[in-house]
């Protein structure tokens, strides 16, 4: 079944609006392990607006599931993090400093021989290594020859387009999932996945390993609670059929 890793930089974000240590993004990744989450995923920028630096080694000490740790690895700081840390996965994505979020993936044909020197210096520390990449197929056989273990479909056109034609939306997710699967990468999805559209997602890209979810988590969690968000997710991913929302 698809892992739940969930992301808790908003809890940082919340964190960090009033400075002090409330909530604490510790605690948080404690608990959600506890209520169900089967991999915490953290997102450091180089200016640490949510996520910081000593968050991330703090949290490393408590994990006793997966622990994902996304970023650009072209910050010199953000490898060495990684490595000193030691994460089940590190996520590789493209971001600039001044993004407020993810808004793209990898050209793994422009970035490739890069992605491939950077890719080795860390499974040479075996850490598990993903590339987040948009679902193209030209993408998905060049991340192939990185030698990377996964890729991450960036979803947030899928999460877009699903409202109004659902089938058109995971169109291009469905053959990109193909194609990585039939050149034997392990896949993992995310961005802007929520309650409504992860099942029909999960319904129809069955083998993919993990998703990672945050901010629309965090967002239900103010309504329903932290721990019966958690599982109101997992149920998503359970369900044969049908959708609860």
């Amino acid at each position: 079944m698809t892992k739940l890793s969930v992301n808790i930089n908003k809890i940082a974000t919340l964190r960090n609006s009033r400075g002090g240590n409330n909530p604490d993004v510790v605690q948080a990744a404690i608990d959600a392990q506890k209520f169900g989450a089967e991999g915490i995923t953290v997102h450091p920028r180089p200016d640490e607006r949510h996520i910081r630096y000593d968050d991330v080694r703090k949290i490393k000490k408590i994990i006793t599931t997966e622990f994902n740790i996304e970023g650009n690895p072209q910050e010199e700081k953000f490898v060495q993090l990684v490595l000193e840390t030691k994460p089940t996965q590190v996520t590789l994505v493209p971001d600039a400093l001044s993004q407020v979020t993810s808004n793209h993936g990898w050209d793994t044909i422009e970035h490739k021989q890069y992605l491939k020197d950077i890719i080795a210096v860390f499974k040479n520390a075996r850490i598990r290594t993903s590339i987040f990449v948009d679902p193209k197929i030209e993408m998905i056989e060049a991340a192939a020859e990185t030698g990377t273990d996964r890729v991450e479909l960036y979803t947030e056109a899928y999460a877009h387009n699903y409202e109004t034609n659902k089938e058109e939306a995971i169109a291009p997710y469905l053959a990109a999932a193909v194609a990585a699967r039939e050149m034997n990468i392990g896949l993992n999805a995310g961005h802007d996945l929520d309650l409504k559209n992860l099942n029909y997602l999960i319904r129809n890209i069955s083998w993919i390993d993990e998703v990672s979810i945050g901010h629309a988590l965090i967002c239900d969690a103010i309504y329903f609670g932290f721990e019966n968000t958690i599982q109101l997710y997992k149920r998503q991913l359970a369900l044969p059929e049908g959708n609860l929302f």
